[in-house]
């Protein structure tokens, strides 16, 4: 055998007897890193980051934290407003001239259909009616947190009424104006009723209706004169953490 076929059969072996590493396309497509190390590093030997600092670990899902800043902003805005009417401070001049700019601009028979909006055999049958579909589909624990939204309002506004004692814009005989019972009412009842069919619908009409309906009733209440505009502001930062338990129900399992 001739020196070349020797060469050919061994690899191209210079006397060794042990195949060449080749270059062929099984080396050209190996996984080369810019800082290196191996393509699989153990975690155990993980390198530290630049600077000698731990290296970077996934992000870690926690609770977000615009839902307790929610609450608090609506907490330390209708403190607010609660403290102006106590002292009749500066605030309650503002919401004077607003007023009367404001009432009676629209005709009665309108603003009064509007208030009516908010009464209670108006709202609340609204809501019975969705607490009644949510409980026949399952969600039980939401149409309840519904049902204990609806029945903390009036135990949280009656006794402010009391507290305030605040006159109204056209009764100023008149006292237990703050904060607004109707707007309470009406928000709880259709915001309420609107979450409660969320889970049924992938439509934004629910909440659409249930916030047109509100704002109908916040408007007819100050343009009719039956309320301030803080009385009824109030009553939306009041309801606020009401509404968004009841969302955080919808939002869980269904059943009991």
């Amino acid at each position: 055998m001739s020196e070349t076929d020797r060469s050919r059969e061994t690899g191209g072996d210079t006397g060794t007897g042990l195949p060449q590493r080749r270059t062929g396309h099984a080396f050209a497509h190996a996984p080369l890193r810019s800082d290196g190390r191996p393509p699989q590093t153990p975690r155990g030997v993980r390198q530290p980051g630049p600077g000698g600092r731990p290296g970077t670990i996934p992000p870690v899902p926690g609770r977000p934290a615009i839902l307790p800043a929610a609450l608090l902003l609506c907490a330390a805005l209708f403190a607010l407003i609660t403290w102006q009417v106590l002292v009749s401070g500066p605030l309650l001049a503002t919401d004077h001239a607003v007023s009367r700019a404001l009432v009676r601009t629209v005709p009665d028979a309108v603003t009064e259909r509007l208030a009516d909006l908010g009464n209670v055999p108006v709202a609340v049958p609204v809501l019975v009616l969705a607490m009644a579909y949510a409980v026949r589909r399952g969600r039980r624990l939401a149409a309840l947190a519904a049902g204990l939204a609806m029945a903390v309002v009036p135990a949280l506004v009656v006794p402010l009424k009391a507290w305030t004692a605040r006159p109204g814009p056209l009764e100023p005989w008149a006292a237990g104006y703050y904060p607004s019972g109707h707007t309470a009412t009406a928000l709880t009842a259709y915001v309420g009723a609107a979450l409660l069919l969320s889970p049924y619908t992938r439509r934004a009409w629910p909440m659409a209706a249930a916030l047109t309906l509100s704002a109908a009733t916040a408007a007819g209440l100050v343009l009719r004169g039956f309320h301030w505009p803080l009385d009824v502001l109030a009553s939306v930062l009041l309801c606020m953490p009401l509404l968004l338990g009841v969302r955080r129900a919808v939002g869980g399992r269904s059943g009991s």
